[in-house]
């Protein structure tokens, strides 16, 4: 029998010796770094970054739970005697570039789930780490800000809104063509650099959408904020409109359209057809 855990209180402690165990490396940002290699995701590692997942580990272990980790830094590891009772998707870092260069705005991502698939996550929580800004969700109890339930957004204006789009890839050439309309019809556009954080905007209505369509970001940057989106009753899906679900993998790559509601989604979904 798997043992009842309060998955929100030990994600907040996540985060908590997070915040902790990088405090000292914040100073020391900008001197020379070690080179640790590549990650399992595909960037290089940084310091930083292990930390924060070294915390994430101590924190589970500490409560001695049995669980498989995918990471984007360590890639999939499992600890405890059951470690199939539970699967931790996390990227400890989230914006990482953002970070060292000084830019205020990066987070920690972790999500929970019963299987490595992605609607199977049931606990989640993407915390802004330089504003102290907590994103929460448990499947069936809503969205979080802060302890604060959040809402969506109610614009359906593409002229009015503010929509996020990332189009960070060496396939931009492929791309703008699909996102052609919707950029001429849309007159705030933005990218932040931390794409977790840019999808719990939507959730709680600061931005009215974000669209990654590369096939570049993967599995452990969404997984947690896939959750605080469907929780906060806003839409995110495939380009095609179909839900989205992908194994829960540091290699297993997504697209997707992320709205604060079906009629804003229904009129990016059309803008962005792709042409033949």
């Amino acid at each position: 029998m798997i043992k009842q855990l309060n998955w929100l209180n030990i994600l907040i402690q996540c985060k908590s010796n997070i915040q902790r165990q990088i405090a000292p490396f914040l100073k020391t940002l900008n001197q020379p770094q070690p080179k640790l290699g590549i990650g399992a995701g595909g960037d290089p590692l940084k310091q930083i970054d292990l930390e924060a997942e070294r915390a994430i580990v101590e924190t589970l272990e500490k409560h001695e739970i049995s669980f498989t980790l995918i990471s984007e830094e360590s890639g999939i590891k499992e600890y405890g005697k059951k470690p199939h009772e539970h699967f931790v998707t996390v990227d400890p870092i989230d914006g990482t570039t953002n970070l060292t260069r000084g830019i205020p705005f990066y987070a920690t991502s972790i999500a929970v789930s019963t299987k490595p698939m992605l609607n199977t996550t049931h606990a989640a929580l993407v915390a802004d780490l330089y504003h102290d800004v907590t994103y929460t969700a448990e499947k069936g109890k809503g969205a979080y800000r802060n302890n604060k339930k959040i809402t969506p957004s109610k614009n359906a204006s593409l002229e009015e809104a503010v929509i996020g789009v990332d189009l960070n890839t060496f396939r931009i050439e492929k791309i703008v063509p699909s996102l052609t309309s919707l950029v001429r019809k849309t007159k705030h556009l933005r990218h932040l650099g931390a794409n977790a954080l840019e999808l719990c905007y939507v959730a709680d209505g600061t931005i009215d959408a974000f669209i990654d369509i590369r096939g570049k970001l993967r599995t452990t940057d969404v997984a947690a904020a896939w959750l605080i989106i469907g929780e906060a009753k806003a839409k995110i899906t495939v380009p095609n409109g179909k839900p989205l679900n992908a194994r829960l993998d540091p290699k297993q790559k997504v697209e997707f359209i992320a709205s604060a509601n079906l009629r804003m989604h229904k009129t990016i979904l059309e803008s962005i057809k792709r042409t033949p």
